[in-house]
């Protein structure tokens, strides 16, 4: 009786865990659901944003709002644009909301010290996934776009022209996988930051792995971007200056380490 009194105590607060998992993941997909239904509303107006970079570019090369179009080759086609479209935004908005839950599920189980430690983690990792996503689009797109369109040659006397004629599926793909993929990329400083704070990165050591990094961003940056210098450049420019911010957030996390353990070793003594 005394052994099964025993169990049911261990196996209870497990229960309530899963409990919590399933409320707070709940929580998470109602909002990215509501997030996607508003956003299936305004999906043709989020799309028009997202071809805006281009629809400039071509308004600036003298073509006229007759010529600036896209095509689609299949009968499905925009319809499961605009769907991704609803989702991609709404996994943007709600990213905060699943990093919330996230760290309402976490944070009971922590104590103090380490509340304070990752809660500004948390609030950076959105703030620098966002960062990311506007610096593609500000940034990047028209560079990139306007590297691409200078292949364009009008043709002439027993040759044809090779002309734009950008599929809206195509693009849409090509322009969310720049967005992801900066927004993942910022997320170097939160990531080396915690690895330093639970001893598994040192910044004497990123700094020594620093020639070995940049080969290895530039490797990154040529296969998450187009294959065209300008955005392998434009993302891996940035990566490198995260990964030496990393190195100087990591010596801080170091340098209150050692401040901590004096002030110990202090108490000790005393």
């Amino acid at each position: 009786m005394a052994d099964t009194t025993d169990e049911q105590m261990q196996k209870m607060p497990l229960l309530d865990h899963l409990v919590e998992l399933r409320t707070r993941l709940l929580y998470s997909v109602g909002a990215l659901v509501v997030a996607f239904v508003a956003c299936w509303f305004l999906a043709e107006e989020i799309y028009r944003i997202l071809v805006q970079p281009l629809a400039d570019i071509l308004l600036d090369r003298g073509m006229d709002q007759s010529q600036r179009r896209m095509i689609f080759t299949n009968l499905t086609e925009v319809f499961f644009t605009y769907v991704k479209v609803s989702f991609f935004a709404a996994a943007f908005i709600t990213c905060p909301i699943f990093l919330t839950q996230i760290w309402m599920f976490v944070a009971p189980g922590l104590y103090k010290h380490e509340k304070q430690a990752f809660a500004p983690f948390l609030i950076a990792s959105p703030i620098l996934f966002f960062t990311g996503g506007a610096l593609v689009y500000f940034a990047i797109l028209p560079l990139a776009w306007e590297f691409f369109i200078q292949f364009e040659t009008p043709g002439g006397p027993g040759t044809l022209p090779i002309e734009l004629e950008a599929k809206v599926n195509e693009y849409l793909s090509l322009t969310m996988k720049l967005i992801f993929a900066f927004g993942i990329c910022f997320q170097l400083p939160v990531l080396m930051t915690l690895m330093a704070r639970v001893g598994l990165a040192t910044s004497e050591g990123m700094a020594r792995k620093r020639k070995y990094a940049i080969v290895g961003v530039f490797i990154v940056a040529a296969l998450m971007t187009p294959p065209d210098p300008i955005s392998q450049i434009s993302l891996a420019v940035p990566i490198i200056l995260l990964y030496e911010a990393s190195i100087w957030m990591a010596k801080l996390v170091e340098k209150k380490r050692r401040e901590r353990q004096e002030a110990i070793d202090r108490e000790l003594e005393s």
